[in-house]
């Protein structure tokens, strides 16, 4: 059995429907049940579930908030994995923890790969890297999962976003001058289960791994496949406007280029991620129709 610590966001509904679908006994836990900044709770739900792999999708994911509170999201991103990968240590079990592309400084030309030193420019970023330290530190049996840019039907993300301002705004201005590789939490999600055989096998296939959408982009190339997605369906064409990040102030400072590299994952475990223009098409249809859905109720 999967044990999901983080049930409640994109990730951990996504794994959920996933496991349904694939048939794989999964138990997602949301905060309330199992905090990841209290040890003990950690402890019991080991003890109650008995799982035989864990997965960490609990994350502190506001971005510019955490420049201001920066003990919570340290607390969430920092001290809660290295709770998990303690508790998980102490019971031997692997543990599968999800990182981000902000850990770097966003000034590399080119695809960031695994190995480059990690300079994250924003709290959060400093925050999901001190949580990776301390998992490393802590138990042997562990994947890192760098992802990026991630988006779903589920929570708030950019592409719901763009989908909401789309049916309202006439003109969106989106940054065109930071780059990086949109991810489907589905796809990230059906990765995961793809891999926990391999984890169980007990393979020496240990340590730090990107997965993200194929392919990159900007927010802006982003956003125009959004409202190119989602036209047809709406009968709104609003019009897509590059700007830069000078013109978007933001409390949180973003990497120009976050791509990420992820041919170690391909190379290991024999699959990739699905080029991020076609999962973007399909949750952007999966998006409106559940809003037209909802209108309708």
């Amino acid at each position: 059995m999967i044990l999901v610590f983080g049930g409640n966001g994109q990730l951990g509904r996504e794994l959920a429907r996933a496991a349904v679908a694939r048939g794989v006994a999964l138990e997602s836990l949301v905060r309330s049940q199992a905090d990841i900044t209290d040890y003990s709770a950690i402890v019991g739900a080991l003890k109650r579930y008995k799982p035989a792999i864990v997965i960490n999708a609990a994350a502190y994911a506001k971005v510019d908030l955490a420049e201001t509170e920066i003990e919570k999201a340290r607390s969430d991103n920092a001290i809660g994995p290295a709770n998990l990968a303690k508790a998980c240590a102490e019971a031997q079990l692997s543990l599968v923890h999800i990182s981000t592309d902000y850990i770097f400084n966003g000034a590399k030309r080119g695809a960031y790969s695994e190995g480059d030193p990690v300079y994250p420019i924003s709290t959060y970023g400093r925050s999901k890297a001190a949580g990776e330290v301390f998992v490393r530190s802590a138990l042997s049996r562990h994947i890192i999962l760098r992802t990026a840019w991630v988006y779903s039907e589920f929570g708030q993300n950019f592409l719901k976003t763009i989908v909401h301002l789309a049916s309202t705004k006439d003109e969106l201005r989106i940054v065109a001058d930071q780059r990086g590789s949109p991810t489907s939490a589905s796809d990230l999600a059906s990765a995961i289960l793809r891999i926990v055989p391999r984890l169980l096998s007990r393979e020496d296939i240990w340590g730090t791994y990107h997965f993200a959408g194929a392919g990159a982009t900007t927010w802006y190339g982003f956003a125009k496949r959004i409202v190119a997605a989602q036209a047809p369906l709406t009968g709104r064409t609003p019009r897509v406007t590059a700007i830069s990040t000078a013109d978007y102030p933001t409390a949180a400072p973003r990497p120009a280029n976050s791509e990420l590299d992820c041919s170690r994952f391909v190379k290991v475990f024999g699959f990739g991620a699905r080029p991020w223009t076609e999962e973007t098409d399909a949750v952007t249809r999966a998006v409106v129709a559940e809003s037209e859905r909802a209108h309708v109720a």
